[in-house]
This record gives structure tokens, sequence and C-alpha cells, in this order.
């Protein structure tokens, strides 16, 4: 008697177990480094456009009233995505304080996602 040629099905289990092993540890890994990913992508936005708002404030002497001007002045090529919400309309103004003597009504710029960073802040305080 010949055996048809082929893997027995413990050779299949014990390949899948293997699988299995290190698809469980390389996982945690890989989505920990897409929330560092989404964190810097987030961080470098918030800067690109407090940039461009302060070049805006030094051009015009006066802070922009939405992103738009920013846009159409083209300090910013586009509203950019917020990295964490994965949204457009999702960043939240800030107003400058009503004693900085210099009009408009976009001061600052937060992130408008809910939760938490790796280390424990707020997105919305970055």
């Amino acid at each position: 008697m010949k055996r048809a040629p082929g893997f027995t099905l413990i050779e299949l289990v014990v390949v899948m177990a293997i699988v299995a092993l290190l698809v469980s540890i390389a996982a945690p890994r890989y989505l920990d480094s897409l929330d560092r990913a989404r964190e810097n992508a987030l961080r470098s936005s918030l800067s690109v456009m407090r940039s461009a708002i302060d070049q805006y404030v030094a051009d015009r002497g006066r802070y922009p009233d939405s992103i738009d001007d920013l846009v159409d002045g083209r300090y910013l090529r586009t509203w950019p995505e917020d990295p964490v919400t994965g949204r457009r309309d999702g960043w939240i103004f800030i107003a400058p304080a009503p004693g900085a003597g210099l009009p408009g009504r976009v001061y600052d710029v937060r992130s408008g996602a809910a939760g938490r960073t790796r280390q424990g802040t707020l997105y919305a305080d970055l």
C-alpha cells in the first residue's frame, strides 16, 4: 500500500499553530507603530498649521478668519486631514484673547479627536 502524497492533518495543525504564534507576536507591534505614526502625523500637521497662522499674522497684521484664508492666501495648499479622525472638518479653532489687539478668529488650532495619546495626554492638548 502506497500513501498518497500530501500533508497530514497533524502537520497542517503544527504549521498553523506556528503561523498563529508569529502573528500574535507581530500584530501588537504593528498596531503600536500605526498609533505612533498617527500621533507624529498629527503633531506635524498642527505644527504646519500653526506656522501658517504665524506667517499670516506676520504678513497681514491680523489673524485669519478661517482656515480658508490660509488656503486662499497660499499659506496652506489645502485643509489638512486629521490623521486620528481621518476627517478634514474635525479641527477646533481657538479665537484670540479679547485683549490680543489683532482682529481675526483663528489664533490656534487643535485636533477634534477624542481620546488620548500613548503618553496619556489628550489629542486636543497637543
